[in-house]
């Protein structure tokens, strides 16, 4: 799981790499990332169909197969077409880990051991999209972009022969390939594709434009059209049924809020340390290495606090903690740096974990066994979609109101407004020495890529303000998670 999510972060710092290396125009290069991410999300809610289909071992043996296999054909790929068939692969047999790993915490642990284990792989799965960015500079400045690829061989071999010998033998339910409803499926993919590339356009072509338009009108017919032939069916691919139970909607919720705040954090952060502060992929992986570091050191406390205290008690702190680590980093200036990111990421690193860890019980750890898996599967994908849609609004603030922002400063600077001088960079003294009134041409080329600098940290400063907004809005949902008596233990 781990690696399956680290490799879309490493992939990331090493696109422009890989587009020379293939010759990719650049306008389809951002197809890289999204081929997998499709992929992924489309796989994510059938984790629960295809758990009871293969057997929990069975399926961790096949999906970790297929990835490492996928890994090898991306490596080994000569062409833009032939990299993309198997991106899809992997993002597919990628998409299929993540809910599996937490399915198997609450169906293989007793409930004493289940925060731990839960722990554990939240610690890996928030862990990843960090270090993501250090591992993939590291990779691509010391050995070629193929080993982006080949890092996942030895560690899928390992874990899919783990997974033969660990996990408990069980009888595969080959009968449930009958009930098998391929309309549905259909139905369910096109509505997350069409969301998933809606999202992914929508910052460039804007949000009203038809392309946009017409893929979420796609997606929402299609999302309908699924729901509808799902609720009626006895035995449905996917139970949304589930949604209907209060907390594991609450923690549904969250989950989408966690992953608007998780990934769109991880986003920012290298767009403003490479735009603002010109650093390269190493450089800004070592700085955000700060977020992972708290998070590790936080996991033991993590684990003691929520075998003490309850799951609604803890999600409103880190909730609240890690809005306010959001918060923190809405007041940065074109000078922010190392320094100046420090305690705003050590806040977020230590509040993820009680906002991925409670949340996770509060949503499946009073289920029956039965329902586990297919509740894991809409839990994770609520969390991936958080994350889309996090990022695709993110960029609409950042590119919408960046040139509001550059028009205002320009304004401030001709009235004499020395505080706005001094976000953009001017030397006081210079500003000092300047009167009151309209630029001059030579002036005008010396400040306009300072202007616009300062005015896309101050739009970024907007999104960083909207997502702490979101994730404080989130905590109006927790009373509503009312505790139910599980009626069954695996």
């Amino acid at each position: 799981m781990f690696m399956a999510i680290l490799d879309v972060q490493v992939v990331a710092t090493s696109l422009p790499t890989i587009q020379g290396a293939l010759g990719i125009a650049r306008d389809k290069i951002s197809w890289i990332q999204t081929a997998y991410l499709i992929a992924e999300v489309i796989a994510i809610p059938l984790t629960g169909f295809l758990t009871r289909l293969l057997t929990m071992r069975w399926l961790f043996v096949v999906t970790i197969s297929v990835f490492t296999a996928a890994s090898i054909g991306c490596a080994a790929s000569t062409s833009f077409s032939m990299l993309m068939v198997w991106r899809v692969v992997q993002g597919f047999s990628g998409g299929t880990l993540i809910p599996a790993v937490f399915t198997a915490v609450f169906l293989l642990f007793p409930p004493r051991l289940q925060g731990i284990a839960t722990t554990i792989g939240g610690v890996l799965a928030v862990l990843a999209p960090t270090v993501g960015p250090i591992v993939g500079g590291w990779i691509t400045e010391t050995y070629t972009w193929h080993w982006l690829f080949l890092i996942n061989v030895v560690p899928g071999i390992g874990a899919a022969l783990g997974a033969v010998w660990l996990l408990p033998v069980e009888k595969p339910m080959l009968g449930e390939a009958r009930s098998l409803d391929v309309v549905s499926i259909a139905g369910m993919a096109v509505a997350l594709a069409a969301l998933e590339i809606a999202l992914k356009e929508a910052p460039d072509r804007g949000w009203l434009s038809p392309t946009v338009i017409g893929l979420l009108i796609v997606s929402v017919v299609a999302g309908v059209a699924f729901a509808r032939r799902t609720l009626g069916r006895r035995r449905p691919v996917v139970e949304l049924r589930t949604l209907t139970d209060p907390m594991f909607a609450v923690g549904s919720l969250l989950s989408f809020v966690l992953g608007i705040g998780l990934f769109g954090s991880v986003y920012m952060m290298p767009v403003f340390l490479g735009f603002a502060r010109g650093h390269e992929a190493l450089e800004i992986g070592e700085i955000m290495l700060v977020t992972g570091i708290a998070q590790l050191a936080t996991a033991p406390l993590a684990v003691a606090l929520e075998r003490r205290m309850g799951a609604r008690l803890l999600t409103t702190a880190g909730f609240a903690l890690f809005a306010i680590g959001l918060g923190l980093s809405a007041f940065q200036t074109p000078e922010t740096d190392f320094a100046g990111m420090f305690w705003p990421q050590v806040i977020r690193g230590v509040a993820i974990m009680f906002c991925l860890l409670p949340p996770t019980r509060l949503a499946l750890g009073h289920l029956d066994a039965a329902a586990v898996p297919d509740a894991s599967g809409l839990f994770n994908l609520m969390r991936n979609l958080g994350g889309a849609i996090g990022i695709a609004l993110i960029d609409s603030i950042i590119y919408g109101r960046a040139p509001g922002h550059a028009q205002a400063i320009v304004h401030r600077l001709m009235a004499g407004d020395v505080a706005t001088a001094k976000f953009v960079g001017i030397p006081l003294r210079l500003f000092a020495e300047r009167a009151p009134g309209p630029i001059d041409a030579v002036t005008q080329s010396i400040l306009e890529p300072m202007v616009n600098r300062a005015a896309f940290v101050a739009a970024m400063n907007d999104a960083w303000a909207v997502v702490a907004i979101l994730t404080l809005a989130a905590l109006l949902s927790i009373p509503f998670a009312r505790q139910r008596k599980r009626s069954s233990r695996p």
